[in-house]
């Protein structure tokens, strides 16, 4: 108390977090200089950076009108570097050391103990650092003048040696192949030093643009150091228990921690996983299970665990497969891995991996060669596949490894109708990807595969038959009894009712109901029909009034969307369609159908045109894909370079970017900037190959 009493408090300081700048704040550290020269007196001529990496170059102009530096030092580095002749690759241009290059090397590994602090009328304001770098300067340039000076001497003394070196003994060559790495080799190739260097030199530069002290952007960055909101919800960091803020200045030492029983690395108790999030939770469950009935997750994420939560979170990470959850491929293959058998990048694995899971949601037998038949990979990704989610059968095949839930689908039909809209946006890629033909997209019929080869005679199969009709003769007598009152009461109703009867209409020409939505009324759900939601069609017409809200739904769904995208294939319309349906709660009107024709219709009412794009002759693009709708009023300033834009492609399927500029400006009667010719050319078309397409006519 005495010493508390002989050391008063004499100022308190507010303390805010500031976030504007988190992850982006770096600290470099300069070099000493002369105390006569500040950095506010350097001009950066260029600086540029590796994210990844953190690694930082910067380049520098020296003054070489400073008493301090010798002309005579710069000119001989300078001559020594680039030699006599001057040219764009010339260090110096100027034939004078007049610049000098900085690298970054990281200061500390750890950086967040570290933090930038303001401080402003009584307010400390503090923001933490991302990464602390010192700044070194480069010799690289004495690496060119060596590399000048042995090429000097190489032609010095091979000047005259021109005839000897065309008489020179032709030498043998032994050519060697080399064998399959392993995966042991391949490790330990990835792990050396050399790899990883030449990983880092892979980096691409990301070139930025300095900013001095005095100039205004950078005054306006400097207010991003002061918190932007000084109320208690924005500096929860700072509102600390005593005992967790003497936790925070006194952390356990690292020797108790190693006292401890470690666990390995893959392995997690469950006592662990229930201190995560759920949605981290269900993702380690699924990662290390794969399938999953719904049950069975609720009943290891504990008592007292929402189930809603539970769907929400299980099919971010998971799809339905025959009414149980099976782990998605990216979640298993994230992005930037390879396969351990093949090397075959995460994208084509999960690919793969995606086509036997649908084949599953077909049938519950999977045959191996169809697989790699289809995909085109090795044996062992393609068994990786299988035992995931099936079992081998002699002689048989793959059997999916769980029976059939039907609990779950009839309890949660919503959720079995958004997994079979996502189903068929499955299929539709792989459709286009590995060309699938009619024999791999219909089912085969589970009998052919389940039945048992038993050889029964035909007296024994005589029997069966005669114990089954006497079986089922009475349940045959009541339903023939029901069919036949229903038929007398429908006979009669009839007669009243007649003039009530409505006749599907049925359009002259061939209409067939759109391809990507015809699962929605007639399809399958994993063996399993959807349910029915309250917008039945009745003899083919909806009830009355549903009409104008279907048509009212469409087109409001034509019109965003084209005022987003402006130009539409008829193949990408109807995907986008399909996946506004997914993100549809059940019942909607639009479930009613939607036929290609109602489509194609309503993009032509609300003010679309269809582009006649010449396609080339020998195109392989669908049907739906040679259609080509444009918006053609947006109601904005661009509307006339559109239409101009919009008439050059229905003359030409691919033009030159000069060209395209050049009508523009003929026919708008103005010259146009780059900026104004990117963004028409933003809004309709793509570029491939130093050629532009209207979007999604490209042919690769």
């Amino acid at each position: 108390m005495a010493n508390e009493e002989d050391d008063p408090i004499i100022q308190e300081i507010d303390v805010f977090l500031a976030r504007s700048l988190l992850e982006k704040l770096y600290l470099f550290q300069y070099p000493i200089r002369p105390a006569s020269m500040t950095y506010d007196d350097v001009t950066h001529l260029s600086a540029k950076i590796k994210p990844k990496q953190q690694k930082v170059e910067l380049e520098m102009a020296i003054d070489t009108l400073n008493p301090n530096y010798c002309r005579s030092k710069g000119e001989q580095i300078a001559l020594n570097v680039d030699g006599t002749c001057t040219d764009e690759t010339s260090t110096y241009s100027s034939k004078l050391m007049d610049k000098q290059t900085f690298c970054s090397s990281q200061a500390a590994s750890n950086v967040s103990r570290y933090a930038a602090a303001v401080y402003k009328k009584g307010e400390l304001h503090l923001t933490p650092l991302h990464g602390i770098l010192q700044l070194r300067p480069s010799f690289t340039y004495l690496d060119k003048a060596d590399a000048k000076h042995r090429e000097r001497e190489a032609a010095n003394e091979g000047g005259d040696s021109s005839q000897d070196e065309a008489e020179d003994d032709v030498k043998q060559i032994t050519v060697r192949f080399s064998r399959p790495e392993t995966e042991q080799a391949r490790q330990r190739r990835v792990q050396s030093y050399e790899f990883l260097q030449k990983r880092q030199a892979e980096e691409h530069w990301v070139h930025l643009h300095y900013y001095g002290l005095k100039d205004s952007r950078s005054e306006h960055e400097r207010q991003y150091l002061f918190s932007q909101g000084h109320g208690l919800a924005e500096n929860t960091e700072l509102i600390k228990s005593p005992s967790e803020y003497l936790m925070m200045l006194m952390p356990p030492s690292v020797e108790e921690e190693n006292e401890k029983p470690m666990a390995p690395s893959n392995v997690l108790s469950m006592a662990q996983l229930r201190t995560l999030p759920l949605a981290d939770q269900i993702k380690i469950l699924m990662k290390n299970v794969k399938v999953m009935p719904f049950a069975n997750l609720l009943g290891l994420l504990g008592s007292g665990t929402d189930p809603t939560a539970v769907l929400r979170c299980v099919q971010q990470v998971a799809l339905l497969v025959q009414g149980n959850w099976v782990v998605k491929s990216d979640v298993l293959y994230p992005k930037d891995t390879s396969s351990p058998h093949s090397g075959v990048p995460a994208e084509v694995l999960c690919r793969g991996r995606d086509f036997v899971m649908w084949k599953f949601t077909q049938d519950r037998w999977v045959v191996r060669k169809e697989v790699a038949a289809v995909t085109k990979l090795c044996p062992e990704d393609v068994k990786d596949f299988l035992e995931h989610m099936s079992v081998a059968r002699i002689n048989k095949g793959w059997e999916f490894m769980l029976p059939y839930d039907e609990d779950f689908v009839k309890k949660h039909p919503d959720i079995v109708q958004r997994q079979q809209m996502l189903w068929m946006g499955i299929q539709a890629k792989l459709e286009k990807v590995y060309n699938l033909l009619k024999e791999h997209l219909t089912p085969k019929k589970q009998e052919a595969q389940s039945a048992h080869p038993l050889l029964v005679s035909g007296e024994q199969r005589v029997n069966m038959a005669k114990a089954k009709v006497k079986q089922n003769y009475g349940q045959l007598e009541k339903e023939f009894q029901k069919q036949k009152a229903e038929m007398k009461s429908n006979d009669s109703s009839a007669k009243t009712d007649v003039p009530n009867i409505r006749i599907k209409e049925e359009p002259v020409g061939v209409e067939e109901p759109m391809d990507t939505h015809e699962g929605l009324n007639n399809g399958l759900v994993n063996g399993l029909h959807p349910a029915q939601g309250s917008m039945d069609p009745v003899n083919g017409h909806l009830p009355g009034g549903c009409i104008d809200r279907v048509a009212q739904e469409l087109k409001a769904f034509v019109s965003s969307t084209f005022k987003k995208q402006f130009v539409l294939t008829l193949s990408e319309l109807k995907r986008l369609f399909n996946l506004h349906l997914a993100s549809l709660p059940p019942g909607h009107t639009l479930f009613s159908g939607i036929s290609d024709k109602m489509l194609q219709d309503m993009v032509l009412d609300t003010g679309c045109k269809q582009i006649l794009v010449p396609f080339p002759p020998q195109t392989a693009a669908s049907p739906d894909e040679l259609k080509v709708y444009a918006l053609w009023e947006a109601g904005d300033t661009y509307d006339q370079h559109r239409q101009v834009l919009l008439e050059i492609f229905s003359k030409n399927y691919r033009v030159r970017r000069n060209v395209i500029q050049n009508q523009l400006s003929q026919e708008c009667g103005e010259d146009l900037n780059k900026q104004e010719v990117d963004r028409v050319l933003k809004d309709c078309c793509v570029s491939y190959g130093g050629m532009w397409y209207l979007k999604g006519t490209v042919q690769s």
